[in-house]
This record gives structure tokens, C-alpha cells and sequence, in this order.
């Protein structure tokens, strides 16, 4: 009998999604340097053992909270408003859904690329470049719609991620919609003197 025929490979891939979305969960409460093998036992009831046999060790499983994230995060944000177009329009529509993944707390401590962005800033490593590389697509898919709406890129850019931060931030930080709507807003103005 093989690992496939006998669902041992479906079950470690289920465990190991299961454990690296709570990782990714913990990361936004507590930090990815918070993420420890025990914390994620108890989190989600797979065993220490049965964790470790589908992770090699902990950097192994802050990468899949990473990877996790960026997939939880398209399917959240860039997927649902992939088809309004290139330029102003997706911008908007893309904040518009980040505003919304944001509301729904799709991860308890608010945005991933924010909390770790935070935390990783002066970091090196295999997860500091991780955490680095999530961000920079993130901003290079912003350019490149700001670019196309006749804005400078990278100028835009770092705009909509300073506010869309902040925003994300203070809304954790203050539970006040207002502050998240204040930057949303801040963020649409910038599109808006787009064209």
C-alpha cells in the first residue's frame, strides 16, 4: 500500500494547511517569531509529533504562514477584482477588497503584510526575504495599475500601501471603523487625482 492509496499524504497535506494557516493566524496577533511548535499544537489539536513530521522545523513553518498568507490574500483581495481592468479602476477595486478582508478580520490582527512587514523590517533570513518578497508584489502590482492610469508607479504605490498601513493598523489598534474609512479615503483621493 502506498502513501497515496492509504491517505497518508492527504492527511499531511491537510495538517500542514491547517497548521500553516494558524501559524499565519498567530502571526498577526503575536508575530511570526511567536509561532513555536507547542503554541500551534494546542492552536489547532495536530500533535507536536504530527506537526514536526510535516515541517522539518520552525523557519519551515513561518515559510508556509508566508506562503499561506500570500494565497489567503489573493483569494481574498486580488482575485475578486482581477477582472475590473488595468489602471484606476482595479486600484480602487482593489482597495475597495482590501478594505473588506481587512473588516472581515479574514486574519485576527488585521493585514498579514502589515504585521510582518513591521516585523521583519530589519531582519535578515529566509523569512525576512519571505516577508519582503510579499510586500514588494504587492507594491510592484500596484505600480504597475498606477502606471497604467498615466501616475508614477512607485510614487502611487507607496502612497496607497502608507495609508491602506496606517489604516490597518488603527483599526486594530483603536477598533474604529472611522480610522480604517479615514484611510481608505485618503487612498481613493490619491487614484481619484489620477485622471
Amino acid at each position: 500500500m502506498t502513501a497515496t492509496t492509504d491517505g497518508r499524504r492527504a492527511r499531511g497535506d491537510a495538517s500542514r494547511q491547517k497548521v500553516a494557516r494558524c501559524a499565519a493566524d498567530v502571526a498577526t496577533l503575536h508575530g511570526l517569531d511567536s509561532v513555536s511548535v507547542g503554541r500551534l499544537a494546542t492552536a489547532t489539536g495536530v500533535s507536536k509529533s504530527g506537526i514536526l513530521t510535516v515541517f522539518e522545523n520552525r523557519e519551515a513553518i513561518q515559510l508556509a504562514a508566508i506562503a499561506e498568507a500570500r494565497r489567503v490574500f489573493i483569494a481574498e483581495v486580488i482575485a475578486p477584482v482581477w477582472s475590473a481592468g488595468s489602471g484606476s479602476r482595479r486600484l480602487t477595486a482593489l482597495v475597495e477588497s482590501w478594505a473588506a478582508y481587512v473588516r472581515r478580520r479574514v486574519f485576527p490582527g488585521g493585514c498579514f503584510l502589515v504585521t510582518t512587514s513591521a516585523e521583519y523590517g530589519a531582519q535578515h533570513g529566509a523569512v525576512a526575504d519571505a516577508v519582503r518578497r510579499l510586500e514588494r508584489e504587492w507594491l510592484d502590482l500596484l505600480a504597475a495599475d498606477a502606471e497604467a492610469a498615466g501616475g508614477d508607479g512607485r510614487t502611487v504605490a507607496f502612497q496607497l500601501d502608507a495609508f491602506l498601513s496606517a489604516g490597518s493598523v488603527r483599526y486594530a489598534l483603536f477598533e474604529d471603523d472611522e480610522e480604517l474609512g479615514l484611510a481608505v479615503g485618503c487612498a481613493l483621493d490619491v487614484i481619484g487625482a489620477l485622471g
